[in-house]
């Protein structure tokens, strides 16, 4: 026999569990990027505390624009290797909750397409149009979004190649 409200409760308690793992997954990856935040304003400080230091022991002037020069790569190659950094983090949470949303999505058609099935067991004749016409509409969005997955996929790709190309750049000035 089919019991609404037992597959209501059992769904209102399996969509509360699916956004709180979907935000335990945001949570930690706000936290991986907090962590690198905090991780380079300490290099950051550290290494302006050092700088000062050494411009205040410098002697002349020429002294002073080398320790400039000697401060100004590495700290460009650093900038470069938190962006990669930020970069990553959040691609690695992206692709968690993608991943995530993708597999819930499934259980979530099959689950529709089963209640469907069973609903239209119940439901008197001629009713089966109904039935065809919104299984085909769930297909269609289905591959919708698997279009735009695909599409999602191909301009992370795309920043990530354009990430890197821009973070190399710093060293790849130091080899000319």
């Amino acid at each position: 026999m089919y019991n609404a409200p037992e597959q209501l409760i059992t769904a209102n308690k399996e969509n509360l569990e699916t956004v709180l793992e979907f935000a335990g997954i945001a949570i930690t990856g706000a936290e991986k990027l907090i962590d690198l935040q905090v991780k380079a304003s300490k290099a950051a400080f550290a290494d302006a505390a050092k700088s000062v230091k050494s411009m205040a022991s410098a002697k002349d002037i020429s002294s002073l624009t080398d320790m400039q020069n000697t401060t100004f790569q590495p700290a460009s190659e650093k900038t470069a290797s938190y962006v990669r950094s930020v970069y990553s983090a959040m691609a690695e949470t992206q692709g968690e909750m993608a991943r995530f949303l993708e597999e819930r999505i499934a259980t979530v058609n099959k689950q529709f397409v089963s209640i469907l099935d069973q609903a239209a067991k119940n439901v008197p004749g001629g009713s089966d149009v109904a039935v065809s016409a919104v299984k085909s509409a769930l297909a269609a969005a289905n591959q919708a979004y698997d279009a735009f997955s695909k599409a999602t996929r191909q301009v992370n790709e795309a920043t990530e190649a354009t990430i890197n190309a821009a973070t190399q750049t710093p060293s790849k000035k130091k080899v000319a």
